[in-house]
């Protein structure tokens, strides 16, 4: 992740040098390999490299396309080659190597804001445009790169970075209580327009932005397609595409000399495990793979770095193993090093932050499994009503009587099902009684609880993968890409995710469900021969137990006796009626009852933030 930030002032005030030279350095610790502004009287940019590519051995940034167009950018593109071939079919020309922001100011050269209709990849960026005088930025089709803005007045201010955010002195320090409330309710901000801050803003995923003389504009330029369609007359077509897409996917993100596998012994990322190994060891030149694998040796039960292991003898890809028993509860929280930019429900944010490190020590790339979950739930329902609609009987009554035979049936779990259908979910705590009363009737929290049952039913659109495909518009995945990006880890490392590779996506939601989804057959059978057949074979499983409920059996909660209490706090908590985590508490009750504290820590540590900043900032 390299750090972007920039300024507009539309009124005509010329940008303080000193100030944008100080966007740039707080941006340097995550981004330490160059610094760099441009300035032309009211519109400055600036740009903190991490160089994650081999394109990108020798950019630097702000860059210019002949002094018309400006740019700053947080960018990994995919399909570089046929994008080349399009700039340069619409006349522009290009020189080899070219960078991945060099390749956007063309796209944007050629086809002007349409241009995000032509990239893939990950990206966050802005173009500013000498000629409208105007600001043209954008982010990536699933928000893996963040982008932060604040509008105010003539004023305008951008990163990809919060915390850069909150160094301008226009930019308050007052909190959005509609994100405040949701973080105390469900663990983030499930509004992926704002941030925990008033003032500032956030560019949801597969939008973009205009900035200029007539005010701001924000569109969406792509959302998951509903009408995708393949249908081959061989199974093994299905597996060999598949197949082929993934290997490119990966391709794409190792662009690089290393690179880490966060991996877990299971399905999803062992198979981007063996696809990377495939990958490197047939390009020239090779990226070295290693494996990073997160287990539990004596808090819980678990096998995972047992099959982590025998992936890596497998793969012959080395795996460092990082033991999580010992993570406290809310271990150094006065740490000022642990400057997370929003509030984080996860009380072993310490222990976490301490392996990313270790991680970044190594690589500065990391692939991630996520979303090959998501993107493989399968229904069975939605697809026997779609066949049967299209009159699709040839097909309909084969599939249904093929499931059927494969299908075993759920005893587990009925009970917990038919109350969940019921609206009543067994596992989910009551509604919190230590939210600030009066904080509680503004922001209308007890309606909001109440609605936040899960995936909304408007959002079930695809008519044969309603749930996998309403699930990539989760909030929940804004929230882990922001946190585990280098701009709140303040660690130089980027995670990548092959399996939401805009191709793949497109691939997956126009497949039918049964058999490919079923257990995913697809991903198992494309597999074959490439893991170990234990590994390849074995179901999806859960950890056995909740690590926050064992840890509290294990030591109790007696760090929080001594947490000092933020003066804002009493305004959205009352402290009297708390209630502290304790092992006896299911997995859900602990994680409600933890945010209160999670929220003080946050409280105090963004004053010191805020301070510390400023403080630097007046040093430059």
């Amino acid at each position: 992740m390299s750090g972007i930030a920039g300024i507009f002032h539309r009124d005509g005030q010329r940008v303080e040098r000193g100030l944008l030279q100080s966007l740039a350095d707080s941006l340097s610790s995550c981004a330490p390999d160059a610094r760099a502004i441009w300035l032309d009287g009211p519109v400055g940019l600036a740009h903190a490299m991490l160089r994650t590519t081999r394109e990108a051995t020798g950019e630097q940034q702000p860059a210019s396309s002949e002094g018309h167009y400006w740019i700053t950018a947080d960018a990994r593109l995919d399909c570089r080659e046929e994008l080349i071939a399009e700039v340069e079919r619409a006349g522009r020309k290009t020189n080899r190597p070219v960078s991945d922001s060099e390749l956007i100011l063309h796209a944007y050269a050629a086809w002007g804001t349409a241009c995000v209709q032509h990239l893939c990849g990950d990206f966050s960026f802005a173009i500013w445009n000498a000629r409208t005088k105007n600001f043209f930025c954008a982010r990536d089709h699933f928000g893996i790169r963040p982008f932060y803005y604040a509008q105010l007045g003539e004023f305008f201010l951008f990163s990809n970075t919060l915390n850069c955010m909150r160094i301008h002195p226009k930019v308050s320090e007052v909190l959005n209580d509609a994100a405040i409330g949701d973080f105390l309710l469900f663990g983030l901000n499930c509004d992926n327009a704002t941030t925990s801050f008033r003032d500032i803003q956030r560019l949801p995923p597969a939008h973009c932005l205009t900035f200029s003389s007539s005010g701001l504009n924000i569109k969406r330029y792509w959302a998951p397609p509903t009408d995708g369609r393949i249908r081959y007359a061989k199974d093994g077509e299905y597996i060999e595409h598949f197949l082929a897409l993934l290997q490119d996917a990966v391709a794409d993100r190792l662009r690089t000399d290393r690179a880490g596998i966060l991996l877990s012994g299971g399905l999803d990322s062992s198979s981007v495990a063996a696809v990377a190994k495939d990958v490197s060891g047939s390009t020239s030149p090779s990226t070295e793979i290693r494996g990073y694998s997160y287990v539990y040796e004596s808090l819980i039960p678990n096998r995972e770095g047992e099959y982590a292991r025998e992936v890596g003898d497998f793969l012959r890809v080395p795996v460092k193993f990082l033991a999580m028993d010992e993570a406290q509860f809310f271990e150094r929280w006065e740490d000022p090093q642990l400057r997370w930019p929003e509030p984080i429900d996860d009380p072993f944010f310490a222990k976490n932050l301490d392996c990313y490190r270790s991680l970044s020590a190594e690589c500065r790339v990391l692939l991630s499994g996520e979303g090959c979950d998501n993107l493989m739930d399968f229904q069975m329902w939605p697809y026997v009503v779609d066949m049967r609609r299209r009159g699709e009987w040839q097909r309909l009554l084969p599939d249904v009587a093929n499931y059927l035979w494969v299908r075993p049936f759920p005893w587990r779990g009925i009970r917990a099902r038919a109350l969940r259908l019921a609206g009543k979910d067994p596992d989910r705590p009551g509604f919190p009684q230590w939210l600030a009363p009066e904080f509680s009737r503004r922001t209308n929290l007890e309606a909001r609880w109440k609605e936040h049952t899960g995936i909304p039913k408007s959002w079930m659109k695809h008519p044969i993968h309603p749930r996998g495909h309403a699930s990539l518009s989760l909030p929940e995945w804004t929230n882990m890409f922001e946190q585990e990006n280098a701009g709140a880890t303040d660690l130089p490392v980027e995670t990548r995710y092959p399996f939401l590779d805009l191709r793949i996506v497109n691939y997956l939601l126009a497949l039918p469900p049964f058999p490919w989804f079923f257990q995913k057959m697809l991903l198992r059978e494309a597999m074959a021969g490439r893991l170990p057949e234990r590994v390849r074979t074995r179901p999806k499983t859960p950890l056995q137990g909740d690590p926050l409920s064992e840890q509290l059996k294990r030591t109790g909660a007696e760090r929080l006796k001594s947490l000092s209490w933020s003066a804002d706090l009493d305004r959205y908590i009352d402290r009297s009626a708390l209630v502290q985590p304790h092992g006896k508490m299911n997995a859900q009750q602990a994680s409600v009852n933890s945010r209160p504290y999670s929220l003080n820590i946050w409280l105090q540590s963004a004053r010191k933030v805020r301070y510390n900043m400023h403080a630097e900032a007046g040093n430059g």
